[in-house]
């Protein structure tokens, strides 16, 4: 665990952003500068293919309170975020996004509202600025991933909000390889609170979630997560078994009715490719589980520091 010495932590995952990073650092630091709070701003940059790494080595030669981390390869944001929580010392801790969609102005609130009696303060984005598509996306995204999970998904809240120390100390020994930062904060159970906040627009490049990406991340999320897609494989079985007593006790009807049919060739080889389809289904997912058990049981780290700003500096 890291040496608790300052206030504030902010961490920020980047990807594609190259243009906003100052903003977002002058922002930030003059949203905290007034709360008397000693602070650090930790940008990861995840494999950005601009010139983000570059463009943090800079900002952090200028602003002391900036420390940057570069990941050796694409890990994913939430693995991205996952590495700054390592790192961070502080407090309290904020995590954002560096596209300056989540307000650095609302950080003051999250901050207040992150008192004794709450561990998590999470931040609901009540008017989301994004285009229509991106709005449909996050939506299905979060519905897939509720049924996939059985549990209620709020779309309007996401990674950005305000965390106690004891939850990110927590969340920093889970050993998931496959990390989705607001499950694990949900699953902590630690006391939480919703506050509205406003939301930016996206000032700079694009998102790297697309539709496929999402579904697939849920996908990926609900392996993880959760044992319903087992639970499915079980209840289309015994839906498949009751069809073949139906089958049967039909055969065996009209057999002692004396109306006996034989059975035609499209109908057998319908029957061989419907059942033999549920058959792979169903070996396929549970190899997904399979999968999932090997990959944790090699024991990878779930990132790779590749650079650290404050270590280049010594």
């Amino acid at each position: 665990m890291p040496l608790q010495t300052v206030d504030v932590s902010v961490v920020s995952p980047v990807y594609g952003c190259y243009g906003c990073l100052e903003d977002l650092v002058d922002r930030v630091s003059n949203a905290l500068s007034p709360l008397g709070v000693s602070f650090e701003i930790i940008l990861v940059d995840d494999a950005s293919p601009d010139q983000a790494w570059m463009r943090i080595c800079e900002i952090s030669a200028i602003h002391p309170a900036v420390r940057g981390l570069r990941l050796s390869r694409n890990f994913g944001q939430h693995a991205a975020i996952a590495a700054g929580l390592q790192y961070a010392q502080g407090h309290k801790i904020v995590v954002m996004d560096c596209d300056l969609q989540d307000l650095p102005e609302e950080i003051p609130q999250l901050l207040t509202t992150l008192r004794d009696e709450t561990d998590v303060v999470l931040a609901q984005r009540a008017q989301r600025q994004d285009s229509p598509l991106k709005r449909l996306g996050s939506w299905g995204f979060y519905r897939v991933l509720g049924w996939l999970t059985d549990g209620f998904h709020d779309h309007s809240v996401g990674n950005f909000g305000a965390y106690s120390r004891k939850v990110i100390d927590t969340i920093n020994r889970m050993p998931e390889t496959d990390r989705f930062f607001p499950l694990l904060v949900r699953w902590t159970g630690f006391r939480t609170t919703r506050i509205p906040v406003s939301h930016g627009r996206r000032e700079e490049g694009r998102s790297g979630y697309t539709l496929r990406k999402l579904l697939n991340l849920a996908m990926n999320v609900a392996l993880s997560y959760s044992d319903k897609p087992l639970r499915l494989v079980i209840r289309l079985g015994l839906v498949f078994a009751m069809l073949a007593l139906c089958v049967v006790a039909m055969a065996v009807w009209q057999y002692l009715a004396g109306d006996i049919r034989v059975a035609g060739f499209t109908s057998i080889i319908a029957s061989i490719w419907l059942v033999g389809s549920v058959a792979i289904t169903c070996l396929g997912i549970i190899g997904l589980y399979l999968g999932r058990l090997f990959t944790l049981a090699k024991g990878r780290p779930h990132y790779i520091v590749a650079q650290d700003t404050h270590e280049s500096n010594l």
